[in-house]
């Protein structure tokens, strides 16, 4: 027998008020952090994204990273404590767990080889994952009706499909310099139909003021760091100073722009640039907390 919404709700509180005292606490986290609720609570924009994740995977390299990324894999290699890249887009939680069960992955290391004398592997992603581009669009952005977003560095898309999906967008740019990532990018536009608001441009960033210009988002998630040695790097960044300037426009980035431009020769006043907008990180369950507070959201001042 189906139950209207407030029926529900009843039955869901007489549960509640009918298990034992020392196990409600317990209970209640379950239902807070569980994912076993995913199937009622899964929109179809959801389903479609996780699609577009499995077309992706099934194109490239389990580390999904290209051998033209010369200068990207020579910087994961030169990390100090063994790390691999598992972009977050393509493997959630779950795919990795079950590829750990199966036996394709470990997220450990061995210490002393054939021993059990083992360590947590460092991951890192160059994506946003399913549940970082939901907070993005739905609690860090407002509405975007009528605005013109650039992701930097689009690599795979995520940002562009979530941003199709998850947001009003009407123009959607993905400025990506690797040509083999905007093949693959322009696939999934073709084959889901996307071309109406998502467009990748094959080009260096710094060939695109223009658009800079007239963005009212733009999007970095780690986006130099692995790819630029620390002069191009600082180059970049000044060109984006110089160019991401509408007033009230909104940058988002990974990591926050004070970790990015530490180490960097490059001669920015970030209080005269931008101005740092507080984000609430606890609207999403606590194991996803440390991945969202990554995320950072600037006003153009």
């Amino acid at each position: 027998m189906s139950m209207d919404f407030y029926s529900g709700r009843q039955e869901i509180l007489n549960v509640l008020k009918g298990v034992r005292a020392g196990d409600l606490p317990h209970l209640i986290h379950w239902m807070k952090t569980t994912s076993d609720f995913d199937e009622f609570t899964s929109s179809n924009d959801d389903v479609i994204l996780r699609s577009i994740a499995e077309d992706l995977r099934q194109r490239l390299p389990f580390e999904a990273m290209l051998s033209s990324e010369q200068f990207a894999i020579q910087k994961l290699n030169q990390q100090t404590k063994p790390t691999i890249h598992i972009d977050a887009f393509l493997y959630d939680d779950d795919c990795i767990d079950s590829l750990c069960e199966e036996g394709k992955m470990s997220r450990n290391f061995c210490l002393t080889c054939g021993s059990s004398h083992t360590a947590p592997l460092e991951f890192i992603s160059h994506s946003f994952s399913l549940v970082e581009l939901k907070f993005l669009y739905q609690h860090v952005l407002p509405d975007l009706t009528g605005k013109v977003l650039v992701d930097v560095g689009s690599r795979l898309g995520a940002v562009l499909f979530g941003g199709y999906f998850y947001s009003s967008a009407p123009h959607i740019y993905g400025v990506e310099i690797n040509p083999d990532f905007c093949k693959l990018q322009d696939i999934i536009i073709s084959k889901y139909q996307l071309s109406e608001r998502i467009k990748v441009l094959n080009a260096d960033i710094c060939t695109q003021a223009v658009l800079l210009q007239n963005a009212d988002v733009v999007v970095m998630n780690n986006v130099f760091e692995y790819f630029l040695d620390r002069s191009e790097q600082a180059r970049v960044w000044k060109f984006i100073s110089e160019n991401v300037r509408k007033k009230g426009s909104l940058l988002v980035t990974v990591p926050a722009l004070e970790n990015s431009l530490s180490d960097l020769q490059v001669d920015m006043q970030l209080s005269q640039w931008v101005e740092a907008l507080p984000l609430h990180y606890d609207v999403f369950p606590e194991e996803d907390k440390e991945a969202l507070e990554q995320i950072h959201l600037y006003r153009i001042l």
